[in-house]
């Protein structure tokens, strides 16, 4: 399907409202029925009608059909946050006394999940380096039915082998979910690998303003039918009307907004690897990255996220650093239209930092939506503070 059609008129009847051009947002909770049997079909199948909007509602309608076609996916669900697709996909397929795989060291509200709420449950989870298809192999277990993947994840970047690990998980009839936040459908489809269920935090880019949450989970309508019937209607974790009409013209700019900031990141990089004060770029399509051939076969592009380690083994200069920027801000996430920087020392009490331990020296840092000088300036005028 045409990337154009997709994100400019799939799932817009403008017909139906007034040949608006953006269409409307339907404020509502309810919705009314003129006949009993009418109201019992709604009641039998909720997510192919508008029952409640806890459920499915209109404006929620369009940006699935979108997020599906970019997916290619059957069918698409929508949550008010990425922590809350990841939740109600996994727990709608496991139960006391399984067992999941997962990558290292993942999204922190996933590893939450699987050390803090799923243990009251007699559910198990083994922690892998999932750079190699034998790490998955190794770590099956009879009772072993969920497998989560990250590729690449946000920090480090690693890259698992998805089109053999999704063919591990069939053979043994296990699910998978990737977390596709970093690259988007535009840059990585996971289902074309085999993978079952395609997650993305909606915050990020699909938004790419930084002013409302999200989280997308795709995949067949067989699969997303049982979380919605389920879990996603059970914890109410569905998006309200018009934080999907905010995601719906995040989507507008999606294709324009990754291409500018891919070119500026490239850019920013090629600055930091040749600074005397910069140990490592850690970035999947540089070709200094340790899993870049695979890289460069599942993914067609990057955004702007990065990390990069400084040449010091004193908290204190990481520290001056990161406060001596002047435009690019400290904060969390990323995908919206402002450059921002995250020091991992900042997660990590000061009495228990250990520069030997590269992570601990890890700045993430993305790059937005700014001119590449600027963001250089600034970068440059804050590395000669330390």
């Amino acid at each position: 399907m045409n990337l154009s059609y997709i994100l400019n008129e799939l799932g817009e009847e403008r017909e139906n409202y007034f040949q608006a051009i953006a269409p409307p947002i339907v404020q509502t909770s309810n919705y009314a029925f003129k006949t009993v049997e009418d109201l019992r079909r709604a009641f039998e199948d909720e997510m192919s009608d508008y029952l409640y909007s806890r459920g499915i509602h209109p404006t929620l309608d369009i940006l699935r059909k979108k997020l599906a076609a970019l997916d290619d996916a059957e069918e698409c669900l929508v949550f008010n946050s990425g922590a809350a697709a990841i939740f109600a996909a996994v727990l709608a397929f496991v139960k006391s006394g399984d067992h999941i795989v997962s990558v290292r060291n993942p999204y922190t509200w996933a590893q939450r999940m699987f050390d803090n709420i799923l243990p009251r449950f007699g559910i198990t989870t083994t922690y892998i380096d999932g750079s190699q298809i034998q790490h998955w192999q190794n770590a099956l277990q009879p009772n072993t039915v969920f497998f989560y993947l990250e590729s690449p994840n946000s920090w480090n970047y690693s890259i698992q082998p998805v089109s053999e690990v999704a063919g591990l998980a069939k053979e043994n009839n296990i699910i998978t979910l990737l977390d596709n936040s970093y690259c988007t459908p535009l840059y990585q489809q996971p289902l074309s690998f085999g993978i079952d269920l395609a997650m993305q935090t909606a915050t990020k880019y699909i938004s790419g303003h930084s002013d409302t949450l999200g989280g997308i989970l795709c995949g067949s309508r067989r699969l997303l039918k049982k979380i919605f019937d389920t879990e996603y209607l059970a914890i109410g974790s569905g998006i309200q009307p018009f934080n999907a009409w905010l995601l719906i013209r995040g989507l507008r700019t999606l294709p324009l907004r990754l291409q500018r900031i891919f070119h500026t990141t490239k850019q920013v990089i090629r600055f930091l690897k040749q600074h005397p004060k910069v140990e490592k770029i850690l970035f999947p399509l540089d070709e200094s990255f340790p899993h870049y051939r695979l890289a460069t076969q599942q993914m067609k592009d990057a955004g702007g996220l990065f990390t990069f380690v400084l040449k010091t083994p004193r908290r204190d200069d990481i520290v001056r650093f990161c406060e001596s920027l002047q435009h690019i801000l400290m904060a969390v996430s990323w995908g919206g239209h402002e450059s921002l920087i995250l020091p991992k020392c900042a997660a990590i009490p000061p009495h228990e930092f250990d520069s030997s331990r590269e992570e601990h020296r890890y700045i993430r840092m993305y790059v937005g939506l700014e001119e590449a000088d600027y963001l250089i300036r600034d970068l440059e005028n804050a590395l000669e503070k330390i």
